[in-house]
């Protein structure tokens, strides 16, 4: 795994609280609903991450 998979499933699984990104090809398991705070929050993130700072 890259150092750049590992940002990304982090803030995943820590901001939008999802267990994997990986395609399990049932809908109750790849689609979620999530708020649009917490979209926000994961975009900061991946921002932040961008900008050298921690998630």
């Amino acid at each position: 795994m890259t150092e750049r998979d590992r940002i990304i499933l982090e803030i995943a699984t820590k901001v939008l609280n999802l267990e994997t990104l990986e395609t399990r090809r049932r809908d109750n398991l790849d689609f979620h609903e999530n708020a649009v705070w917490s979209l926000k929050k994961a975009l900061e993130a991946a921002f932040d991450a961008g900008a050298g700072k921690a998630p």
